[in-house]
This record gives structure tokens, sequence and C-alpha cells, in this order.
């Protein structure tokens, strides 16, 4: 089995800025945590009001870059409806430089209109949001033109039917080379060919495992229509934290690496206890790569 690596997610909502701070310092200075997400919501998605705090994911993930050194970082994941692709990338360039060299850039197709508080964010904020069709097509643009900013060294045009780029151009490159790692996130079967074309690592939500493999398995499909090795994409799944039963959330973990997710990440409900990113450590990712050594 490949090694498994572990990260921790802290949805900027319902907290305060210190309270991010302190979670990410604590675990950048734990090895047993190898990444560190935030998500990318305009407004509340969980927590009692639904008009409290939220802090721009972005933003926020820029001055995280600052204020560590080890930990890998990036937005579990990014709506392609918020921000033009190639300002996209410029952004996502700004925090690889930041970070030296640490930006997984998460992107998915936006939220799905199935989701009863999808829309809301949008409207507030004047942002046009198509149906899910568009926005998956929208994705696939946005990768290919992200890729090329971050790797082609002239400026270029680019006419497709959702992006029309003259003269563009990314200048700095990221860091990394030939460029950050894409995560594209999703489930849906539309979205499962965009990850077959762009993605390195692909990430789905946990909680129907049986669920999560039919969806790997077809992701397996799409690469293999298109030529690509299934296996050079790493298996990502979003896995929530309960702190009064981590019993539980190690034996989803333990189903999830059993099933070819060797990519986890995990979600921590705020408040943050003080020392979580430690609790984390011990009581899931130690406990975890144990057993996998063992098995």
């Amino acid at each position: 089995m490949t090694t498994p690596s572990f990260g921790i997610v802290t949805a900027p909502q319902q907290v305060d800025y210190a309270d991010v701070a302190r979670v990410w310092r604590e675990a950048d200075a734990i090895p047993e945590i190898d990444h560190a997400w935030l998500f990318d919501h305009l407004k509340p998605i969980g927590g009692a009001d639904p008009e409290g705090p939220i802090l721009e994911g972005w933003t926020l993930l820029a001055a995280m870059a600052a204020q560590t050194e080890r930990l890998r970082l990036g937005l579990l994941v990014t709506s392609n409806r918020f921000r033009p692709p190639a300002l996209l990338a410029k952004i996502a360039t700004t925090v690889d430089i930041v970070s030296g060299g640490r930006l997984d850039l998460g992107i998915g197709a936006g939220s799905r209109p199935s989701i009863p508080w999808a829309r809301r964010e949008y409207d507030a904020h004047g942002l046009p949001y198509h149906d899910f069709g568009d926005s998956v097509a929208a994705l696939d643009e946005a990768c290919t033109v992200i890729r090329r900013l971050w790797t082609e060294p002239e400026p270029f045009d680019f006419h497709g039917e959702h992006v029309q780029l003259t003269g563009a151009f990314g200048n700095p490159k990221p860091v990394q080379r030939p460029h950050p790692p894409i995560l594209v996130g999703g489930r849906a079967a539309k979205t499962l060919r965009v990850v077959a074309r762009h993605a390195d690592v692909w990430n789905i939500p946990g909680g129907d495992i049986a669920d999560c493999v039919e969806r790997s398995a077809l992701l397996d499909r799409y690469c293999a229509e298109i030529g690509r090795d299934p296996a050079t994409i790493t298996r990502s799944i979003h896995l929530p934290v309960s702190y009064d039963d981590p019993g539980a959330v190690r034996a989803a973990i333990r189903e999830a690496l059993d099933a070819g997710f060797t990519h986890v990440v995990l979600g921590l409900p705020a408040p943050w206890p003080e020392g979580v990113a430690q609790w984390v450590a011990d009581e899931l990712v130690v406990p975890s790569r144990s057993s996998v050594a063992v098995g």
C-alpha cells in the first residue's frame, strides 16, 4: 500500500482569525500532519447563525502560508464560480510563492443547485450561478487555462466557450515545477471526466464508502478512455471528525485506506479544542499509520 498522508480541514466559519492561526501553527509543528486545508464559501454553511462570521478562503490561505513552514496547504475546494480562472491562477501563484512551494490547488465546479444553501452566497455577492453542466464545462476550461498560465513561456490567447483571454501570461511562475499539484473535488460523473483529464489528486467527501469506491472505479474507466494511467491520480477522501468518538473515526480511516484512498483529510468541527492538532496526531493519525504497517 502507498504510504498514506493525513491532513486537517479548518472551515473558517463561525470562528475568529486567531482560532484558525492557532490550529495551523500547532499543526505545522506536528510532523504526523502532512497538509492543512480551508474551504471556499462566502456565507456560512454550518453553525447556528446563517449570517455569522466567515473569512475569505484565498486571503486567509495566504496568511496561513506566511505563518507556517512545513505543511502543504490549499482550499478544499475553490469554487470555480467565484473567480475568473486567469485571476485564480495569479492568486494561486502568489500563495505558492509565499509558502515556498507548498500549495496544492484544490478546485471544483462550485456548489450544486441541489444543495439548499448553495444559491444564497452567489446572489449575496452578485456572482452568476449557472446550471451544473455549464459549471463543469467551465471547470474543464479553467484547469486548461490555469496550467497554461503556470507553464507557458510566452503570452497566449484562449477562446473557449466559457473563458476568453487575450495576451494571457503568467509572470512570475509558481515555485513548484512544472506546476503545483491540481486537486479536483467532486463525485458527479461529469466532474470525474474533468478529473481524468486534469487532476493530480481527486477528492471526494466520505461517509458512504461503497459510493466512493464506485466513483473511483468510474474514474478508472474515464482514465482508460483517454489513455491515462489511473494510478497517476491520488485518491483523496474527506472524513468528518468526532472528538467524542475517535474510534469511529479510526474505523472510517481504515475503511478508506483499504479502499485505496491514500490522501486523508480530516474535517475538524469548530470550536477547536486547545491542542486539537496534537489530539488528531495521537488519536487518529498515529494509530491509523500503525494499523497500515501491521496490516
